[in-house]
């Protein structure tokens, strides 16, 4: 396994943010539709990139922590709460666990809003995920 993961998602709904003030069940699609969608990319770079799981299953299993390190890239530089980000992304990571076959109660999130990167039109999430945490 490399020492790192790396796998970019993309951008949430808007429907997904805590700010909506959309229908619930329109919520909730989007909910599912991002959640299956995170899931499929992150299986798809990961046969892509044949990497072996097992070492951070192991590392759960001895009571770690995997350290996910999200770099949130919107599609543009309006102001946004960090926090309303990740919540938004809540559904995103749901499917990335299912992907990993990990709890997401075993992540430790490191997230970091980049404003002034714009990588995309349609904006990105970078997800690093390791067995070692910043201060390693």
């Amino acid at each position: 396994m490399p020492e790192k993961l790396e796998i970019k998602l993309p951008w949430p709904h808007k429907a997904l943010s805590p700010n909506s003030r959309g229908h619930w069940a329109k919520k909730a699609r989007a909910a599912e539709v991002y959640r299956y969608t995170c899931k499929m990319i992150s299986l798809e770079t990961i046969q892509a990139g044949k990497w072996d799981l097992t070492p951070l299953r192991e590392l759960v299993e001895a009571g770690g922590e995997i350290h996910v390190f999200l770099d949130f890239h919107p599609p543009n530089r309006r102001a946004r709460d960090d926090d309303n980000i990740i919540a938004a992304f809540k559904s995103g990571r749901d499917g990335l666990a299912d992907a990993l076959k990990i709890d997401d109660c075993h992540f430790r999130t490191h997230p970091f809003l980049r404003r002034d990167q714009i990588v995309r039109p349609d904006g990105e999430i970078r997800v690093v995920i390791t067995g070692k945490g910043p201060e390693a």
